[in-house]
This record gives structure tokens, C-alpha cells and sequence, in this order.
């Protein structure tokens, strides 16, 4: 295991890059704790899996290092930064067992037959496929595929990180949950470090501590489940997450005064006058309620998803979600909408504009 250092990381796939365009990587400063569990999360082509081959040393960076517990490892190949990586795709061996599949990587490494034993019968215990352990890998099921897959890159308890890249998008939707959950605990078992990739948010918010929000090559945001939720640093953090994802909703901010729709919303502190450019309202549809006055909207559209309804209503030119539990209103009425001050905040060009120490 070890602490993971990306420092100045800069990456491009020109041979010559001239402007910030050029790379699919920017300025990354990121450090990851020995033994946390962290995501990469974004959509594709936002530079995740570009950054997962810098690390594990498929590719070198343009610029910048990568240190492992303080040691620069940037120019060493995959060979020598003992790592373990999970695919989109199980690797497994369908002609050898189970155990066999699961011993290999010990087996490769000269580890000893008793230890390479006990750590097989561990690794497959955990994931829950000991009694499959004499079965060949061609005959398993997907999920257990991908589970052998996953015990193949923890059987090693030397590596210095185990990264995981997409490993459940072939997963039928009812088994992933399952695993989500079994990756998560056996995290909680064994302490590896491991970096999980994928642009699924509730894969992301419930394997991690620590979430990566990326965007076009950037870091948008790095905080936990809870802080990418209340407080999103950027709007696309907002857009990204949630479902339905945050409101953004032009304003005008003069004097101090935030309106919309020239109505007065009260938020979270004062507003950032050091913060220029367009200027943005930002809050949940879970922050958001029908009440007596407030912000005058027509009704668009309801949904119904059971445990609460989802009711879109248009303020102006632009929609608004909100939560609602109770009696809904009618398509093209006109209601009112309540923001909850302290979850509502300003951005300008994007970003949060609310001076610190206001939340």
C-alpha cells in the first residue's frame, strides 16, 4: 500500500502541445492517503482513464510527477510499481480453475505454496465463490467472473494500490449493487489503497471516501459524498451529481442582493464581490418546496417515482425540479417555489461564489 502524489500532472497526446487544448490532462495536484478508497468520477472522455494509465505506467506524463509514498515513480514501468488492476472486462484464464486463476499471481511471483493457499482461500472467502474454487472460469456467471477478476487484484497483499477501471459496466443492473457492496467491504477488510474509475455517480458515492470529480482534463472537485452534494464547488459538480441534478438559474446580484426574476432569494452568506462574470443560482430540487409566495412558476411537468414526485416548473424561460411530498398541483398551474436559504448558493462563470466561511 501506499500514498499516491500527482504533482503539476500535466498530459497530452501531441508531441509538440502549444495551448491548454492540447492537453487532455491539466494541471492536476492531487494526494491520495495509504489505505483510503477514492474515485475518479466524470464523463467520458473528461480524462479518467488517461489518468488511471499515468499512474499504473502505461503511459508517461507530459509533464509533472507521480510519487508513491514520496518516491517519483514517473518514468518506472508497470512492472516495477507494484500495482493491481481490475478492467471493464474480467481477465481471467477460462481454462484454469478458480483457484488456479486466483493463485496465479502469487504463483508469479515466487510466493511459497502455503502462503499462496491461505491467501486464495481468503481472497475467495471474502468474494464468496469458495465453494466454486474447483470449477474451470469459462463456466461461472458474469458477476462471478467479474469477482474472480476483482480477487485476482487483491490476492496480493503487497501492492502499492489497486485500481479498478469501469470493473461493473457489463454487470447486470440488479447484481451491481451487490458488488458495489462487496467491494466496499472487502475495502473495509483489507486496507489496500484503491482507485476506483467510472462515470456511474452511485458507484462512485458509495465505494468511496474521497471523490474525484473530473471535467475536460481538470479536477472540478475533490470532497466526500456529502460535500459534493451540499456544496458543490462548480456547476457542473451540481449538474453531474444528484438526481434530478441541481438548478442553475440566471440571477442578478447588485449590492449585495441576489434576485431572480427580480424577486429577492436569500442565501447561503454574502456573495464573493471578488467573483466576476455570469452569475448563477444554484440549488437542489431536495432544497426546493411549493409554498404560500415566493418565486412564481408554472407547472410543466410531474413524475411520480413513488416514494416522492419530481414536479418541473418553469420560471420564465427556465425549468425548475422540485422535491414534493404531498397533494401535487396540476400541469399549468401557477404555484410558488421556496428555496432553503442555506442550501442555495451563487456561481459565477461556474463556480462558487460565496465568500468562505460562510457556509
Amino acid at each position: 500500500m501506499a500514498k499516491i502524489t500527482l504533482s503539476d500532472l500535466r498530459h497530452s497526446y501531441l508531441a509538440q502541445p502549444r495551448v491548454p487544448e492540447d492537453y487532455a490532462l491539466q494541471h492536476l495536484n492531487i494526494e491520495w492517503e495509504d489505505g483510503g478508497a477514492y474515485a475518479l468520477l466524470g464523463p467520458s472522455g473528461c480524462g479518467k482513464t488517461t489518468l488511471l494509465n499515468l499512474i499504473s505506467g502505461l503511459r508517461t506524463p507530459s509533464e509533472g510527477r507521480i510519487l508513491f509514498d514520496d518516491k517519483d515513480v514517473s518514468d518506472l514501468p508497470p512492472d516495477q510499481r507494484n500495482i493491481a488492476q481490475v478492467f471493464q472486462f474480467p481477465v481471467i484464464y477460462d481454462t484454469m480453475t478458480v483457484y488456479d486463476n486466483l493463485a496465479f499471481p502469487l504463483r508469479n511471483r515466487g510466493v511459497d505454496r502455503a502462503t499462496t493457499d491461505r491467501r486464495v482461500r481468503e481472497i475467495a472467502d471474502m468474494l464468496e465463490v469458495g465453494n466454486l474454487l474447483k470449477r474451470k472460469a469459462a463456466g461461472l456467471s458474469p458477476d462471478n467472473k467479474q469477482k474472480l477478476s476483482m480477487g485476482r487484484g487483491l490476492v496480493r497483499d503487497d501492492v502499492n494500490v489497486v485500481m479498478f477501471d469501469e470493473p461493473l459496466t457489463v454487470i447486470d443492473p440488479h447484481l451491481k449493487w451487490k458488488l458495489r457492496s462487496k467491494l466496499k467491504e472487502l475495502h473495509q477488510r483489507i486496507r489496500h489503497t484503491m482507485i476506483y474509475v467510472t462515470h456511474d455517480q452511485t458507484e462512485a458515492l458509495t465505494f468511496a471516501d474521497q471523490v474525484v470529480v473530473m471535467d475536460l482534463g481538470q479536477v472540478v472537485q475533490i470532497g466526500t459524498p456529502v460535500e459534493l452534494f451540499e456544496r458543490p464547488a462548480h456547476t457542473f459538480v451540481g449538474h453531474f451529481i444528484g438526481s434530478p441534478g441541481m438548478n442553475v438559474l440566471p440571477c442578478e446580484v447588485a449590492n449585495g442582493t441576489v434576485r431572480l426574476n427580480g424577486v429577492p432569494v436569500a442565501v447561503d452568506g454574502t456573495v464573493d464581490s471578488a467573483r466576476t462574470g455570469r452569475t448563477e443560482l444554484g440549488v437542489r430540487p431536495e432544497f426546493v418546496s411549493l409554498a404560500e409566495s415566493g418565486i412564481e412558476a408554472t407547472v410543466r411537468r410531474i413524475s411520480d417515482v413513488g416514494r416522492h414526485a419530481v414536479i418541473e416548473a418553469m420560471v420564465g424561460d427556465h425549468r425548475v425540479a422540485a422535491i414534493h411530498n404531498g397533494e401535487n398541483p396540476n400541469v399549468g398551474d401557477t404555484v410558488h417555489l421556496a428555496f432553503q436559504a442555506e442550501q442555495t448558493r451563487v456561481y459565477a462563470d461556474g463556480w462558487l461564489a460565496m465568500q468562505e466561511g460562510t457556509a
